[in-house]
């Protein structure tokens, strides 16, 4: 048996115990307020009924010690069956024996031992009712004690013989029946206890099975409410289950009502379920792609009570797929670009010189001079998409070093701060550490990310607004920079498609956040965007810190 059994078995027979204690005070004031009812308030009987009541309630004091201080329970118990036995055959010894009402106190002392104590103390406790009755019965009968033996002599000795047969053979048939229960009800309670444990034990498996799996689980009930949330799914998504359990699980899989109808149709329990995909906001605010089957669940029944949803996360392999996407098409501009850049890049250079010469002969307030400045700010801005075009297509290689992310920010923002796109109702602020944030990074490839995402919140602001950006070390070694502006914000398919090349949400070429976006990944970060239509963007760098 183990440590926790018996403890558990000792705690019951506590338990028990006090039950015997309390019991048999309660049932001697019932007797008594019941000897006092039945004698109408006779002073005599009703002073013969004080000392046992004081006696029972004395014997409660030093039995409720005794349990306090004692180590053997069921040694107690014997006991106070034994002196019950005692004080039943004294209250009939003062009654007339045989006639006494109080003899049926014995037989609930036998059926008390058969529950409190047990199968053999049952019997036990029969014999010895049996014969402290027979002994008390024939002392009277020969007059042995001090009980007057004249009314009993006076009827059949043989009758009363045969009354004292009767209420032995009554005692020993209520000890073996008392036992028989008490065996079974033993029998039930060793079966109870096995099929209890062993109920454990599978809850037990259960759990651990639920808890290694790798894959996300939870299972609702048939109103989508979460009350299974394994741990895989807490890693995935990073909630707790004590966080999560009772609430939709549309929190975690959008709108899933429609979805868990259809798989408890009763068509869709024979073939497998389909497959479906769902974005989710983590405790951070990063979005996950979540890749889900939804499953009825059974009981042992068959009744179905509820869904299983097991799920991925699909955020890398959906990041993945989009990388080769925008490989492909790096790999196609990259091309174009090493084929037209130097036929645009050579005769743009000749028309600007030329624009140039002609200028300087003309006057500063002619039409023709406006006109020239028009050709020469336009070949200007075609010389930067060229030059956009060549780093997008063409990146340089990453020298990298120590880099203190915080000084890098401030740096940044003190620049943009005396740019000429700050107005007047533009707010910046930055939240940036005291002490040093290193990675090994490239610096100027790190600043150039942070000035081109600050100009782009600037420019999502033209009527104004704050711009402000922080900065913190996460768990994992990670750290992360933040950019939010409070500016008109994107529809969702301008963040789906926000860092391909060409999809400026700015007026602008489309190429400085595909610019972003590949800085970040050859540093081996990871770059997420949260935007509404007209609450502003938040956009969130993760990057690993100096080993």
């Amino acid at each position: 048996m183990g440590l926790d059994d018996a403890i558990e078995r000792r705690h019951s027979q506590s338990r028990k115990l006090w039950w015997l204690i309390l019991g048999r005070l309660a049932a001697a004031l019932f007797l008594f307020f019941t000897r006092l009812i039945w004698v109408r308030g006779s002073t005599p009987q009703v002073r013969e009924m004080i000392p046992p009541l004081l006696i029972i309630f004395a014997l409660t004091a030093v039995y409720s010690l005794a349990h306090r201080f004692t180590r053997s329970l069921l040694f107690q118990a014997r006991i106070q069956c034994f002196i019950d036995i005692l004080l039943v055959t004294w209250l009939v010894w003062n009654t007339d024996v045989i006639h006494s009402p109080y003899i049926a106190l014995y037989i609930v002392i036998i059926a008390v031992s058969s529950l409190f104590l047990g199968p053999r103390d049952a019997i036990v406790a029969s014999v010895g009712c049996a014969v402290a009755f027979t002994a008390s019965a024939i002392a009277v009968i020969y007059g042995l004690g001090d009980q007057p033996a004249h009314n009993l002599l006076e009827a059949s000795r043989v009758q009363a013989i045969q009354s004292i047969g009767l209420f032995d053979a009554a005692f020993l048939i209520v000890g073996l029946l008392s036992a028989r229960l008490a065996e079974r009800q033993s029998r039930s309670d060793v079966r109870l206890i096995a099929a209890t444990q062993s109920l454990a034990t599978l809850r037990a498996l259960h759990e651990r099975i639920v808890q290694s799996i790798r894959t996300g689980l939870v299972t609702t009930d048939l109103q989508g409410r979460i009350y299974v949330f394994n741990a895989a799914a807490a890693e995935i998504t990073g909630y707790r289950e004590e966080d999560v359990r009772g609430q939709d699980a549309s929190i975690f899989f959008g709108e899933i009502k429609e979805i868990i109808a259809n798989s408890l149709h009763p068509s869709a329990a024979s073939e497998p379920g389909p497959r479906f995909e769902a974005d989710c906001l983590t405790p951070d605010g990063l979005r996950l792609r979540l890749g889900f089957s939804v499953s009825p669940l059974f009981s042992e029944t068959g009744e179905t009570t509820g869904t299983v949803i097991t799920f991925q996360d699909l955020t890398h392999i959906r990041a993945l797929e989009e990388t080769s996407r925008r490989q492909d098409r790096l790999a196609a501009i990259g091309r174009m670009a090493a084929s037209i850049a130097h036929e645009i890049r050579n005769p743009l250079a000749a028309m600007r010189g030329s624009i140039q010469m002609l200028r300087s002969d003309m006057q500063d307030d002619s039409s023709q001079t406006e006109l020239m400045e028009i050709i020469l700010r336009e070949s200007d801005r075609l010389n930067r998409i060229i030059s956009d075009f060549l780093n997008y297509a063409r990146p340089r290689s990453i020298t990298q070093s120590q880099v203190d992310l915080g000084e890098l920010l401030k740096q940044t923002f003190t620049l943009l701060r005396h740019s000429a796109e700050i107005l007047a109702n533009h707010v910046i602020s930055e939240d940036v550490p005291a002490v040093p944030v290193l990675t090994s990074a490239d610096a100027e490839q790190l600043q150039q990310v942070f000035w081109n995402l600050s100009r782009n919140a600037l420019q999502a602001m033209p009527g104004g607004g704050t711009l402000s950006a922080g900065l913190l070390k996460t768990s994992h070694n990670r750290l992360r920079i933040t950019f939010s502006d409070t500016g008109r914000g994107m529809a969702p398919e301008q963040v789906e498609h926000l860092f391909e090349p060409f999809s400026s949400t700015t007026g602008g070429t489309g190429l400085g956040l595909s610019i972003v976006y590949q800085i970040i990944r050859d540093h081996g970060g990871t770059i997420n965007v949260r935007s509404r239509e007209g609450q502003g963007t938040t956009i969130t760098i993760e990057l690993p810190g100096a080993g």
